[in-house]
This record gives C-alpha cells, sequence and structure tokens, in this order.
C-alpha cells in the first residue's frame, strides 16, 4: 500500500454519462480537502470535459474518444496515463477498457470496483451494489468507498464552477423556473402532456426556460406551443453545460427527469422537483440539493422499476409508472 505521503499525482476515471461524471466531483472534493497540494488530474470520455472547464481543484483533463476510432484512441489514452506516472489512481468505471487504462497505467496504486473484469490487477477492489432496496445507497456513497481509508467519514457532495461570464449570459429580472423535459431514454421521460400541465400550472409571472441538448429543440418547442403560459423561453442548445448549471443555481425551482439535468442541480445545490418513472431513487442517482422533491407514482407497482437504466420504450406497453399527479 502507497503511503500517503507519497501520493502527489492522482488519477481519478470516469468515462461514462455526463451524470456519472458530475457525481464523481465529489471525490475531487474530498481529494482536494485531504492532499491539498497533490496534483488531480481526471480522464473522461469525448464530450464531457466542458463540465470540468476551469475546475479549481484540477491539474488536467484527460480526454478519450470512446466513438472515433476507440481501440486505436484506447491504447494512444492509455499509453498518456501510464507516461504520467500517477502515484494513486482511482477508477470510477466498471468495465473493460477503463480497467486496462487502469492496469496498465503503471501507477504506484490502483483502485477500483470489483466488477470490474480487470479488477484482479487493481491494488484494492471494493463492492460496488446498486439495488431497489429503499435503503439502497446514493452512488456518491459506493464512490466514496474507493478512498474512505485515505480520508475520513464524510462524504461530500459533487460540485461544479461555472464562470462569471456563465452566471452573466442570461441576465434574468425576476422570479423564474427551468425545466429539462428531455431524457435520452423514453421511460425516463416524463410524457409531453404532463409538462404541458405542469408548464400551465406555473404563474404567468414567472419566466420558464426549457433547457436541452440540441436534440431536444423540437420537444421544447411543442412544450411551448401547446402550453398557455406567456412567458417561456427555448434555451434547448443555446446553453453549455456550465451554462445550464449557472442558470439552474438562481432559479426558484428546477424541473427535471431522472437524467444529467438532475445532477446539474445537485452540483450547484439548486432547488429541484425530480420525476421518475420506470426508475427509483434508491437506485442511488437522486437529488442531492438541500431543497428537493421527488414525484413518483402514489402506487406500487409490480414492474416499477423495470431496469436500473430506461427503456425505449414500456415493455408492457401501458407505461404507468408515468402516470404521475402534477
Amino acid at each position: 500500500m502507497i503511503k500517503e505521503e507519497e501520493i502527489k499525482k492522482i488519477l481519478v476515471i470516469q468515462t461514462a454519462f455526463i451524470g456519472d461524471v458530475i457525481l464523481a466531483t465529489s471525490l475531487l472534493e474530498k481529494l482536494n480537502k485531504r492532499f491539498p497540494n497533490a496534483k488531480i488530474d481526471m480522464l473522461v470520455r469525448k464530450g464531457n470535459e466542458s463540465l470540468l472547464q476551469d475546475h479549481p481543484f484540477l491539474n488536467c483533463i484527460l480526454v478519450w474518444n470512446k466513438k472515433q476510432n476507440k481501440l486505436s484512441n484506447l491504447f494512444k489514452i492509455t499509453k498518456q496515463v501510464r507516461s504520467n506516472k500517477y502515484d494513486l489512481l482511482i477508477n470510477l468505471q466498471r468495465f473493460l477498457s477503463s480497467g486496462l487504462i487502469a492496469s496498465f497505467s503503471s501507477a504506484k496504486e490502483i483502485r477500483g470496483f470489483s466488477k470490474n473484469p480487470m479488477s484482479l490487477f487493481f491494488s484494492k477492489s471494493f463492492e460496488h451494489e446498486i439495488s431497489a432496496d429503499s435503503n439502497g445507497q446514493h452512488e456518491i456513497f459506493r464512490n466514496d468507498i474507493l478512498i474512505k481509508d485515505l480520508s475520513n467519514a464524510k462524504v461530500e457532495k459533487p460540485k461544479l464552477y461555472p464562470s462569471e461570464d456563465a452566471f452573466k449570459k442570461l441576465k434574468v429580472k425576476g422570479k423564474y423556473i427551468t425545466i429539462a423535459p428531455s431524457s435520452v431514454w423514453f421511460t425516463k421521460q416524463l410524457p409531453s402532456d404532463k409538462w404541458v400541465v405542469l408548464l400551465n400550472k406555473i404563474p404567468s409571472d414567472i419566466e420558464v426556460f426549457l433547457l436541452g441538448a440540441p436534440d431536444d429543440v423540437t420537444l421544447c418547442e411543442d412544450l411551448s406551443q401547446k402550453s398557455s403560459h406567456p412567458n417561456i423561453k427555448v434555451m434547448a442548445s443555446k446553453l453549455t453545460l456550465l451554462e445550464s448549471a449557472a442558470l439552474m443555481a438562481n432559479a426558484a425551482m428546477n424541473y427535471v427527469n431522472d437524467s444529467a439535468p438532475l445532477h446539474l442541480a445537485s452540483a450547484m445545490n439548486a432547488p429541484v422537483t425530480a420525476f421518475f418513472c420506470s426508475t427509483v431513487p434508491a437506485f442511488g442517482f437522486g437529488p442531492l440539493s438541500d431543497i428537493q422533491t421527488i414525484k413518483q407514482v402514489d402506487k406500487k407497482l409490480a414492474c416499477r422499476p423495470c431496469g436500473i437504466t430506461g427503456k425505449k420504450q414500456c415493455p408492457l406497453g401501458h407505461f404507468d409508472c408515468s402516470k404521475i399527479e402534477i
């Protein structure tokens, strides 16, 4: 085991999706407090690096392009990681590719989860259990176990650091809310008619910003047209992730699905109302904001949850888990 005084260079690997990277920032907060003089790097998939722009605790952001020339780029990033000679490598991913990067890193100590196919070559491996049980741990607690013995029992919340320019981009006067109506998965997305009901209940003097990626523009424009609310602005595709986070930070409320915007709200400690359709908060990906509300169907459904992630359609065709009272 590496001595704590030898830890001068640290790498955190999280090459999954936006929400996973956001939740991983809880480790950056804790590592910085425990090793304030260490250089901390983070490896993410291409497209997620903008989340960490100007992060005060990061020395360098390494990027792996998984969508183009995946294997050759895997070799290149593994070589780069190896050349950096890390003292401590923390692998939050549970899949083969990240295990290969970690195993061939030549880091003095490698930590990760035992589910990773390469965990045999880690210095230390830990269990990672996701359960629908009501006592299920949040993901930040599952991640924290990898460094718990190096620090203390306190688990830090994830945090993002939008620039001052990001906060200034939208000079909003008065009270406003944001709504992020989309999800990659059909069964994790509140149906359009429910969003329209919500929009129509919002007082007309409160401005509404509809957030999302370029692929979400059509949905947002459709909701704007169908709603009777007079003060809606479609901001999908017009803001970066950090700009969206900055906007959410000062909102009176942020309405989200069980998807990336939920974690943006958590990272800004912004008030949030999260709708859970086919998934459940017990999986460990619920909101962490001080002001939070979870909305889900009142009655117990034998088919819910139907999976850890969402699905392209309801397996039974009824989508009863989306019938949430607004």
